[in-house]
């Protein structure tokens, strides 16, 4: 059996990466949703996956710094 697999997407609260999230999400993979400043959007993406049966979390971190990146795993 393997473990199911991670995905981290960038952008995620919105557009594409919300899309994005959304269909890894039903293909069985577990998200991370990146985001940047809205909160509620973030959330939003993560509770619709979650009602659908999915696993993800939203963390929020700016990955074009990389040590706010760094810093978001604490």
């Amino acid at each position: 059996m393997t473990s199911p697999r991670t995905l981290l997407i960038t952008g995620g609260s919105r557009g594409i990466g919300a899309a994005t999230a959304r269909l890894a999400a039903s293909r069985g993979m577990r998200v991370c949703v990146n985001y940047v400043s809205n909160d509620t959007a973030a959330q939003s993406v993560v509770e619709a996956i979650r009602i659908a049966g999915g696993t993800a979390i939203a963390v929020r971190a700016d990955v074009s710094q990389p040590l706010a990146a760094a810093l978001a795993e604490f």
